[in-house]
Order: C-alpha cells, then structure tokens, then sequence
C-alpha cells in the first residue's frame, strides 16, 4: 500500500486519466474529489460490501426457490 500525505488542493494521479484532489481536510475526516472517465466505478468500500452481501442473499433465496420448486414438481 501506498500512503502519502496531502494538504488541501494537492492532487494524486492514477494511471493516465483519474485524478483525486484533496478538498479539504477537518479533525479525523477528509474530502476527496475523484475525476475518472464515465465507465469506471466508484464506491465507498461499505458501500460495495453491503451491495455484495444483498446480491449474495438474494442469489441464495433464488437457489433455495428453484430447489423447492424442482421437489414440487418431482413430487418429493
């Protein structure tokens, strides 16, 4: 990992076309500004581990509906 301290207005580059400026910097939180191109995502890392957890219950609740239908229709 990569740690390097920024004050306020101060950019990182990644690759060729995202830039992260430092907005702003209060107490224990920071603001960030991200420019990237339209296609890449960007999430909050709970964000995207809450949106993995829900997909993960649903594909199971899924399962689990196809499973009971299979022994409704095999008559078990």
């Amino acid at each position: 990992m990569l740690v390097l301290k920024r004050k306020p207005g101060e950019k990182i580059l990644i690759g060729d076309d995202i830039v992260i400026t430092v907005l702003d910097a209060r107490g224990d939180g920071v603001r960030i500004g991200i420019d990237a191109p339209q296609g890449v995502r960007i999430l909050r890392d709970e964000v995207f581990r809450e949106v993995e957890a829900a997909n993960a219950a649903a594909y199971a609740a899924a399962d689990s509906r196809e499973a009971d239908t299979l022994r409704t229709l095999l008559g078990k």
